[in-house]
Formats: C-alpha cells, structure tokens, sequence
C-alpha cells in the first residue's frame, strides 16, 4: 500500500492590504519530498502524526510537499499555482497511489478563488484519479462550502480550540484512510451552515455556549450516527460568500444520517448564537487594572494577532501604555512587537545602547503610526525557539534577528517576522520572565490561554483595534451572504434589540 503525503496551510485575512506568496511560505516553512520525513523534528502537529500511523500499519508513504504560511494576506495566484504545481508534479512522477492524506487550514483564499481547499482537492483528484481515497484534515477555524463535498473525499477537523489536538486529528485522519482503502468504512459528508459568525474569543470549546455543541458532536459519534462531526465556527476575518458556521459530518456510508446529525449541530449553534457575545475590556482599563492589581495580568491584544492574520506591528499598545505611564509605574510590562527596521536599528547600536527610533506600523501602515521612543538596547537574539507549552509543541519559532528594548519599566520583545503568539517562549526563550511582569500583552485572541493562564493572577481581552479585532460588529463585510448574524441582524429582523 502507498499513500501519497502533502500540506499546503494558509488562513486568509482578507482586510488586511500585504498578500501571501511563495516567499511567505518559506518564512514559516516550506519542505519538499523527503524534507517532510525529518523536516519536523518533535512537532505534534498533522503531517508527522500522517507518518507514524502509516509507519505503524506498515504503509508506504509517499512524500510530497509541505507549506505553511501561518495567517496571513490574499494568496497570489501565480505563487498558490507554483506550489500546487510542485505538490501535483511530485504526485504524478510517485506513480499510482492507493490514497491521498492531505493536511489543510480550510481558510485559504486566493485572488481569484474564494475557496481554495476545494481547488487544491478537485486538482489532486485529477492527477490520481477516480475512487482513490483522499482523506483531509481541517483546522477548527475553516471557511467550509459545498463545494469541498466530492466523490470519495472526507474531512476531519479539529476537535479543540485552543488547538491542542492537531497531531489527534492526523492520526484520525490516517486511521480512516486506512480503513477506507481497505474496504472497511465507506466515509461521507454532509454538511449544514448557518450565516452567523462569532468572536473567537468566546468561541472556544473548552466553555459554553461551544462545549455543549462539541459535547452533542461527541455523543452523537458514540451512539453510532455518525464517524466525525467537526463543528467550524470559522475564522471571520473573511469577507468571502458563504461565511458562517458549519457543521461537517463524515459518517460510515449513510449521507442522509450525516446531515440529520450536520443540521441538529448547526441548529445548536445558531440557537446559542446571543450567547457567543465576548467580554471585552477598554485598553486603558486594561492597563490600570494590571498595573494596580497583584500578580500578573494577562492582556489579549487581540486586534492585532498574527494567527488570525494580522501583521503584529501594531503600537496601539504601546502608545496607551506610554500615555497612561507604565514605563514610570514601577511594575514591569511586556508586550512584542514586529518591525524588522527597529531590529537592524537595534543591532547596529547593539546591546546596552541607547536609541531613538519609531515603532510599528512597517507592514499595517493603514491601521495606525509609528510611536517614536527612546529606548534601550537590553539584548540581541537569533530569535529561534522551541515551543514547549501544549498546541504545536516541539515545533521551532524562527523569528528572525530580535532584540528586547526597554523603554523605562516596558519591555519590548522585537522581532522581525511574525509568529503565532501561542507559547511562553515568546518571552522566555528572550530573558523576560513572566513572574517578574505585572503586565503582560499577547497579540492571540485565544489560544495563548493554555500557556499563559497557570502564569496569570487574572486574564484581560482588550478591545483593541485591527485586522483581526474581537468585536463582530466592528467588520465592514462586502461579500458576505446577506444577512449575517451579528452584524445584520437588527436591520434584517427589527423586532429584535
């Protein structure tokens, strides 16, 4: 038996102006036939789960490519064509295959196709051929449309946000395909929506109004309904048609039964859709609360998070923390900030140096200005860590040259490429340590919860702004299937308040 082995992941941010090409791949990762095999090391995460399921049932796997770009712009046509082009190449030349594991975001978006995960499918479809299995996993937070749903394909998403289960959900996803080659199981989908979109703030499993709709997911699988039911409150930083909730069910060749199962899940959610409301704090509210409160509080930043997309370089935090005089208070604060041109600043002063530069807004330049500070030069890094906290543990952060500036009692953790703000290391690996802070900022809206929380004497979400604000109803969406609940909802339906 020989299955076929390829990943191309992206979460498209569509309000944000920078686009994702080739170049964005490689910042993250991109690794090509046998490069797949090792190119992982420790990570618990999808590809290398697909590796040790085949490995342990004595399958050959064939390697293909594997890309990430994180979050980020619009992908180019062109580059979205160069790296499907090498993934189809490698699958034509490896000869025939008895399936096909792909792991996949489910958000990606290129400039001329609003549903990519469906093209890249439909196009490897076409290489290998009708009937062999191809089996998918999906990130929680995926774009999920009708056009996904094609002969012999299934999906299984995550099961947990914050994202701890991504090498589970590999290993479900080999396990299948196995048993579909096999003859064993015959997976179908089936798939409900509702156009509703909700703060991933409060969206996450792990609390209601979401866990009870995973628990529902669960018993349904238990009573035999149904194999898979992965829920997608999806990412709504997406002005694309279609946008909503989805449930997608894959069950043991009954399409009817899955929908019943996709329909009751999807009418949970929207029934619970009041309840999806987040509790947002004012950013000076924020602030005073930790500067004034024992121990260290814990601030979301979440307007401006790389793992929904955004650039990382705000300095809207930044500059209420120097109107509001953290640097003064005498209590430690930490926040991170992406800006490569302060970074070259900050080595050519090198360590123990005192600068002048503006911080921020390199890449968002729409979306604010550059606060200009003194600072000084505290350390210089490679800026390379290993993650060590639950979620993609194992994996290696490549930030690129970073340097910490201290700016009186504010550090700054400076980097030059953006990354998933879901680890302790982000401070750590750079001499900032988390006991010593009163005030610690993370650009996540969620995720970072996991790692942060057994540090945290309390846990803010500040209404901050950016591409990727937590407040639904602050999104101007163009495309979008009409109406959508938050943000149409009283225009649509004047009896409600």
């Amino acid at each position: 038996m020989r299955i076929a082995v390829g990943s191309l992941m992206q979460e498209t941010n569509t309000f944000v102006a920078f686009k994702t090409t080739v170049d964005t791949f490689k910042a993250f990762y991109l690794r090509r036939g046998d490069e797949l095999l090792t190119g992982y090391g420790a990570a618990r995460v999808e590809v290398p789960a697909f590796f040790s399921v085949f490995r342990e049932a004595g399958v050959e796997a064939v390697p293909l490519i594997a890309g990430h770009a994180g979050a980020s712009g619009v992908v180019l046509r062109r580059d979205f064509d160069e790296l499907l082009g090498d993934m189809l190449e490698r699958l034509r030349k490896a000869g025939p295959v008895d399936g096909v594991a792909l792991a996949l975001h489910g958000a990606m978006v290129v400039e001329d196709e609003p549903d990519a995960e469906a093209e890249i499918v439909r196009r490897v479809r076409g290489v290998v051929g009708p009937g062999v299995p191809i089996g998918v996993s999906l990130d929680l937070h995926g774009h999920i449309t009708a056009a996904m749903i094609q002969p012999d394909v299934f999906y299984i998403g995550y099961r947990e946000y914050p994202h701890v289960d991504m090498w589970e959900t590999g290993e479900r996803v080999a396990r299948l395909l196995l048993e579909a080659i096999a003859g064993r199981r015959r997976p179908v989908m089936a798939l409900a929506k509702r156009h509703m979109i909700v703060s991933p703030i409060k969206a996450t499993t792990r609390q209601e109004p979401l866990s009870r709709i995973v628990a529902e997911g669960r018993r349904r699988e238990a009573a035999g309904e149904c194999l898979h039911a992965s829920l997608f409150p999806v990412q709504p930083w997406l002005d694309v048609p279609d946008l909503g909730f989805a449930a997608f069910v894959c069950a043991d060749g009954d399409a009817a039964a899955a929908q019943r199962v996709a329909e009751d899940l999807a009418e949970l959610a929207w029934q619970a859709r009041d309840e999806f409301e987040p509790e947002l704090v004012p950013l000076d509210e924020a602030i005073r609360t930790g500067l004034r409160g024992e121990g260290t509080t814990v601030v979301s930043d979440n307007g401006d998070s790389p793992s929904g997309g955004a650039a990382g370089d705000s300095a809207a935090v930044l500059a209420a923390l120097l109107r509001l005089g953290a640097d003064k208070s005498g209590r430690l604060t930490y926040l991170t900030l992406c800006d490569g041109a302060a970074v070259k600043a900050a080595v050519q002063a090198g360590p123990g140096s005192r600068i002048r530069l503006a911080l921020g807004h390199r890449v968002s330049t729409a979306d604010g200005k550059p606060v200009t500070v003194e600072a000084t030069v505290r350390s210089l890094s490679d800026g390379v860590f290993t993650m060590y906290d639950a979620g993609a543990e194992g994996s290696v952060v490549e930030l690129g040259p970073s340097a910490v500036l201290a700016i009186g009692d504010i550090r700054i953790a400076l980097r030059t490429n953006p990354a998933f703000e879901w680890d302790t290391g982000l401070f750590n690996a750079f001499g900032l340590e988390l006991k010593r802070a009163a005030l610690v900022f993370v650009k996540s809206p969620q995720h970072f919860r996991v790692a942060f929380a057994p540090h945290a004497a309390r846990i803010l979400v500040a209404d901050t702004p950016g591409p990727t604000c937590g407040n639904m109803r602050r999104l101007v969406l163009k495309s979008v299937t009409r109406p959508l609940y938050p943000i149409d909802w009283n225009e649509a339906h004047p009896a409600r308040t």
